[in-house]
């Protein structure tokens, strides 16, 4: 323990992180209050102390209010005033974090979500809890639809009607419309403030709609769970996979190049010549924290991916119509790389790919002919890759003894 530690663990005197959700202290608040030397918090909750003799702290920015903390310890007891249950989403991590646990006490009262499900009259024990407050996301639909109930906390990037709009355009785009109006969309707004409201509506209805900043968001799917909200893992087969003409990965070799690939919990995978979208979806099954970006050039195989992402409720994978490498630039980097299909354009896309895959990313490229067996090792290398190589024959056995073998597929992986 550091010299530090050791005295703050001797010191008398406390943080008191006292949780509010009424519009005045209780009585049993203000005698905690009135015992400390310093008061911390936001200018809204602070004039709920106007009679307070000590000194006052804004809560932000955070840093110095920590630093206020800790010269005030010393000599007299801190109290800080935080929203609902400081332990949930609020300041009491970082609390934790700077100071021993034997120097904080904690006074939770009914947390914002709490208030807010009573107001949407909703049970929340069943849903999936969301915080946007500074975090980057790729892919909206994909984090808030794979649950049936999420509740989100929102925040100016990432307002409910922002996410309204993102969601119906996505579903749009991947043709679920049916889905669009199963899709319950309610938000409670200003809570326990004089102007609170709850807003019901559709998606289309919330796009179009201004929320107060200070909001919490329940989004439902309202139907059956179904095979894709449920299902997660590999070992989709061929039949189960809408294809076109047979042109499809093999159930075998799908195992062996996901394995090469090493996905992640999640991050960003690009799925190159998509085709069928069967990397993708097994990908987004397997890992629902994953956004994966199939990228296709025929308008057949990206109607298979779309049909495949509705039937799986894959809304992680995004389908990107155009050819590679032209239609990467605008994508996130990625973690992963797939290369199923080049066009012609392997060079490029493999230069770009390293230019834009993160430090400890994969390429994995599979190959049936000779150019690409031949030309993809070569281009890796020279990429700053170092490539390894399988061989993967399939051979099945079917009913009666028939004997299938399918052409060998040589599948490279490339490690930096």
């Amino acid at each position: 323990m550091t010299q530090q530690g050791a005295f703050y663990e001797t010191t008398m005197y406390k943080i008191y992180i006292i949780g509010i959700s009424e519009c005045v202290l209780s009585q049993n608040q203000q005698k905690i209050v009135e015992k400390c030397s310093l008061l911390v918090a936001t200018d809204r909750l602070r004039d709920m102390a106007a009679d307070f003799s000590g000194k006052i702290q804004s809560i932000a920015p955070l840093e110095q209010a920590i630093t206020a903390i800790r010269s005030t310890l010393p000599i007299g007891n801190v109290a800080v005033l935080a929203s609902g249950d400081p332990l949930f989403y609020g300041i009491g991590k970082r609390l934790l974090k700077e100071f021993l646990p034997g120097q904080l006490e904690f006074y939770p009262a009914l947390s914002a979500l709490q208030k807010a499900c009573a107001l949407l009259k909703t049970p929340w024990d069943d849903a999936v809890i969301v915080s946007l407050h500074g975090r980057q996301h790729h892919h909206i639909p994909g984090l808030l639809l794979k649950n049936k109930k999420t509740i989100v906390f929102t925040d100016q990037n990432n307002s409910p009607q922002i996410i309204a709009d993102k969601i119906n355009k996505y579903l749009q785009s991947i043709g679920h419309i049916d889905l669009i109006e199963k899709i319950a969309f309610s938000v409670a707004e200003n809570i326990g403030l004089p102007d609170e409201n709850v807003f019901t509506g559709t998606l289309e209805e919330a796009a179009k709609n201004a929320f107060s900043p200070l909001n919490i968001l329940c989004l439902q799917l309202s139907f059956p769970q179904s095979q894709g909200l449920t299902s997660f893992g590999l070992g989709l087969t061929e039949d189960e996979i809408s294809h076109s003409r047979g042109l499809i990965t093999k159930n075998e070799v799908r195992a062996v190049t996901l394995h090469k690939l090493r996905i992640p919990w999640q991050g960003v995978l690009w799925d190159i010549g998509a085709g069928s979208g069967s990397i993708s979806i097994e990908t987004a099954r397997a890992n629902p924290h994953l956004t994966i970006y199939a990228v296709e050039h025929k308008e057949e195989e990206l109607n298979n991916i779309k049909e495949n992402i509705r039937r799986y409720h894959c809304f992680n994978v995004i389908p990107v119509f155009g050819r590679a490498p032209e239609v990467l630039a605008g994508l996130p980097a990625p973690d992963r790389v797939f290369i199923g299909g080049s066009s012609g354009s392997l060079t490029e896309i493999v230069q770009l790919v390293a230019n834009q895959l993160a430090a400890n990313g994969r390429l994995v490229i599979n190959g049936v002919i000779e150019e690409t067996i031949t030309t993809a090792p070569q281009c890796m290398q020279k990429a700053g890759f170092t490539v390894t190589r399988s061989v993967i024959k399939v051979s099945r056995t079917l009913q009666h003894s028939e004997i299938q073998n399918f052409n060998p597929i040589t599948i490279m992986a490339g490690t930096r």
